[in-house]
């Protein structure tokens, strides 16, 4: 009896404590219904429903793409991924799950009254968007645009007590599912990989080089990104650079090769699948290789603190040469990832689409076709034990985070790849491969696992004719296997920004 007792009172306690909330969250929204706060009127009403279906926070998103800067455009693409987060468990979950009614709007001042939904009242959904996209913003922009955008936020979310629609209560539940929305995109999409001071292998400094480039050629692949002046810029940063532009459909290998031959410093703009040509083009003929960003994410380039065509100039002058590792693969090197598995076909089918519908676009759709295909996991031999798996991923040096999809490093020469394996227990249908492979990315199932080596073998006794389909930075291949997935410790020189 004793026990149900204690149930009983701590339930009572509980109403007491709920009651005591919704007295003191009546109360707040009366003093600000009470409250008149000149010029607010007329702004704050307009600013909600301006706000109605995240319209505002939309074309917000769309001036930050607009402004072509890559920290802009992924500050635009984590708030409306952010956004997508919080709005259906606010209005599927949480309105269905509390049911509070609105609030009461008698003696409310008509002038400012908002209109008033037909949904439930808690939490509010406006401040879960509002809040998701500030947070979402703050977490990829500089102050100066995340400071003005909060501001619009915490506006809105106050609009949606001072127009009558919400209770304090109902904004500071949808405030804080926002933020908690924004801040797990981070585990979904990863921050960027700037860090600049990844270690590396410190080399003699190149004191000799022509400020403007004398000696440097420069090769600009022009079907790497979207910005038409790279070329232009590179010429502008080192005017006494040769520089080389190559179209979809030329030999990239072969110009970099011939560029190199030639070439004091080789400087290479495009993504990260160019910059891996690149280094091994640098590698073959003993020159230095100087990123220049110019592709979608350049991993490459922004670990060692490049983010710009004008700090890629800027580290080439201050002469600072240091010494990274590369993997190899099948006679090519990568500089960030190789994998097998879903990713290789993740990147053949987004190839096909990109250049119709964007980059994004069809990473998106590329990424939903291949999980809902009818597919098994590959057969394969790793390291001599057989396995079913759905994605093996390699990285050069060691990654931060569980996961398999990590994007930081904090050494580029530390000799070791960093192995990523997520199977199959059995024969699972397409469903529960989809969950497995999320969860696997989340680094929580337990078809995951993880290690480090500097080798990696693996034969393909599934495939009729014994061959692998690799990724590698991006760029898709087949090879015959076996495989050995290996290491070149601090075998490519390459530039980094002075201290």
């Amino acid at each position: 009896m004793g026990t149900i007792d204690g149930m009983w009172n701590a339930s009572g306690r509980g109403t007491g404590i709920r009651k005591r909330l919704g007295a003191l969250d009546r109360r707040l929204f009366r003093s600000v219904a009470d409250a008149h706060l000149p010029g607010l009127d007329r702004v704050l009403p307009r600013l909600s429903r301006a706000a109605d279906n995240s319209l505002l926070w939309a074309a917000i998103a769309g001036g930050l793409a607009l402004t072509g800067r890559k920290r802009m455009r992924r500050a635009a693409t984590r708030g409306m991924l952010a956004i997508s987060l919080a709005s259906p468990v606010v209005n599927l979950l949480g309105k269905q799950a509390f049911a509070r009614a609105r609030p009461s709007i008698v003696d409310f001042p008509l002038a400012r009254l908002g209109r008033i939904p037909s949904s439930h009242s808690f939490p509010s959904g406006h401040s879960a968007s509002a809040a998701a996209f500030a947070t979402a913003v703050a977490l990829e922009a500089p102050a100066r645009v995340a400071v003005p955008v909060a501001v619009a936020a915490g506006a809105v979310c106050f609009s949606r007590v001072y127009t009558g629609v919400h209770y304090p209560g109902d904004v500071l539940a949808g405030t804080a599912l926002g933020v908690t929305a924004a801040l797990i995109t981070r585990r979904l999409w990863p921050g960027q990989t700037v860090i600049g001071d990844a270690r590396v292998a410190a080399t003699a400094p190149l004191h000799d080089l022509d400020p403007d480039g004398e000696g440097v050629v420069a090769v600009v692949n022009n079907a790497a990104g979207h910005d038409p002046w790279t070329a232009a810029a590179v010429r502008k940063a080192l005017p006494g650079a040769e520089v080389i532009e190559t179209e979809p459909g030329d030999d990239l290998m072969r110009c970099l090769k011939e560029a190199a031959k030639r070439a004091r410093v080789l400087a290479v703009a495009g993504g990260d699948g160019t910059m891996n040509c690149g280094a091994q083009a640098a590698m073959e003929h003993g020159v230095p290789l100087l990123p220049v960003p110019a592709g979608t994410f350049d991993h490459f380039a922004r670990t060692l603190g490049i983010e710009t065509i004008e700090e890629a100039a800027d580290a080439y002058r201050s002469g600072q040469v240091v010494a990274v590792d590369v993997g190899e693969v099948a006679g090519r090197v990568f500089l960030n990832t190789a994998s097998i598995g879903i990713y290789p076909s993740v990147v053949d089918l987004r190839e096909d689409w990109e250049k119709k519908i964007g980059k994004w676009p069809a990473l998106v759709l590329a990424m939903a076709g291949v999980l809902m295909r009818d597919r098994s996991p590959l057969e394969l031999v790793v390291d001599g034990v057989r396995r079913r798996v759905w994605l093996l991923f390699a990285g050069n040096c060691a990654y931060e985070s569980r996961g398999i999809a990590p994007t930081r490093r904090d050494r580029l020469e530390d000799g070791v790849l960093d192995i990523r394996m997520l199977t199959a227990a059995g024969r699972l249908p397409r469903l529960r491969a989809m969950v497995t492979t999320v969860a696997g990315g989340l680094g929580l199932s337990r078809h995951y696992s993880q290690w480090r080596a500097d080798t990696l073998r693996v034969a393909a006794p599934g495939d009729p004719a014994g061959e692998i389909r690799l990724a590698r930075d991006g760029e898709t291949f087949t090879v015959p296997g076996p495989v050995t997935l290996g290491k070149r410790p601090r075998s490519l020189l390459v530039f980094r920004p002075g201290a």
